[in-house]
């Protein structure tokens, strides 16, 4: 199985994904939707991931990769033709619903897919080819779906992802054999193995650094149009913008093993936070598209390498046989930062503006960059697991 090919089927589901969070939070703001809403919106999606995202692991550990993300890539498909169907507030709802019961699936039983390639020699070098792909997901999914909102409207674009999600299910189910069987193993285990990760504390400092570069790149994705939006840019200017975040997230994950080479992780993850922190403090002072664009690009550079880095923490300090599990809780504590800020940020934006959110999102990141302050050596060598769990 070729990291290539993996990397192929995520940046498919990735700009689906990434699309649809902007042409939400555009379509919620046609729609007569605010800053709240908006919220209540994003946060549906994350509940269903917070209560699916162990479950999710588990099922990837025992069934093997493919059929999770078949089930992840129909159902996102499910999701997108909703509010084609239906476009109107409720549509929106029962959306993100669907996609955040879906959209799971394929997530981690893609990233776990990927760590778990090769050995741990190829590990750095596949995760870097993952999170390149990544990036790449994002660059295009904001554009793409900018260029399709000004050109056929909000309602056709969730069509045209509907039918873009199809394509990895079509490609798994034509080519079954291209992705390979997992270990199986047996449920006590699973749950044993839950609980234990949970005392692991050089593990839970990377599920919660996680955690938290993920509140500051998805809270870009949705509050970045909403202040587009007021300052009179366009579907395609806003889509730019954010597409630059992942221009730059490209760039920084290929200079990150030169990074880990003078640095340790923790050290990396420490310096980018605080650096997107700042970043997120200038956002809302200009309102000039080029120059939005640049502090952008300026935030992808310190938050573009908190993903890749996070997930291989997470893979090295995870006990053999549990991966998916991990990856499940790291989606699982994800969402529980994910649900309260767009909430708590939303009723922040409807009181005090969205000016407040992005000043807020900054602490949020300075308090995730002390978070690994400490974490200056290197982890210990774990017992190479198979290629394939």
């Amino acid at each position: 199985m070729s990291i290539y090919l993996v990397t192929a089927l995520n940046v498919v589901n990735g700009v689906c994904l990434r699309g649809s969070r902007v042409l939400m939070s555009l379509f919620a703001i046609q729609l007569g939707a605010g800053a709240f809403e908006i919220g209540v919106l994003i946060a549906i999606s994350s509940v269903f991931q917070l209560f699916l995202g162990i479950p999710a692991g588990q099922f990837a550990d025992r069934v093997g990769f493919r059929l999770p993300m078949l089930l992840g890539a129909v159902g996102g498909s499910a999701a997108m033709i909703v509010p084609y169907l239906v476009p109107s507030m409720p549509g929106l709802y029962v959306s993100r619903a669907l996609t955040g019961m879906t959209f799971i699936f394929f997530a981690i039983a893609v990233q776990t897919l990927a760590a778990s390639l090769g050995g741990a020699d190829k590990r750095a070098a596949n995760l870097t080819t993952f999170s390149l792909g990544q990036a790449i997901a994002g660059l295009l999914g904001p554009i793409v779906i900018g260029f399709a909102i000004d050109r056929v409207g909000h309602a056709s674009s969730y069509l045209f992802l509907a039918l873009l999600a199809l394509l990895p299910a079509a490609a798994l189910t034509a080519f079954p054999n291209i992705i390979p069987p997992a270990r199986a193993k047996k449920a006590s285990e699973e749950r044993e193995n839950v609980f234990a990760l949970l005392k692991l504390v050089p593990l839970r400092r990377a599920l919660f650094t996680g955690a938290i570069v993920f509140a500051g790149g998805d809270l870009l994705s949705f509050y970045v149009p909403i202040y587009g939006n007021s300052i009179g840019l366009s579907a395609t200017t806003i889509g730019i913008i954010l597409g630059a975040y992942s221009a730059a997230a490209f760039v920084v994950r290929l200079i990150m093993p030169v990074l880990l080479k003078r640095m340790t992780a923790e050290r990396v993850l420490c310096l980018s936070l605080v650096a997107a922190g700042f970043t997120y403090v200038l956002i809302p002072i200009f309102e000039n598209a080029w120059i939005l664009a640049a502090v952008s690009f300026l935030l992808g550079l310190g938050l573009g390498c908190g993903q890749p880095l996070t997930m291989m923490l997470i893979y090295e300090r995870t006990p053999q046989g549990s991966a998916g599990a991990a990856m499940g809780l790291r989606m699982s504590i994800n969402k529980i930062i994910q649900i309260g800020v767009p909430l708590g940020f939303g009723y922040l934006g409807s009181l005090l503006g969205v000016k407040a959110v992005f000043w807020t999102t900054a602490a949020l990141l300075f308090g995730g960059g002390n978070l690994t302050r400490g974490g200056g050596k290197k982890a210990p060598a774990k017992k190479e697991r198979s290629a394939i769990l």
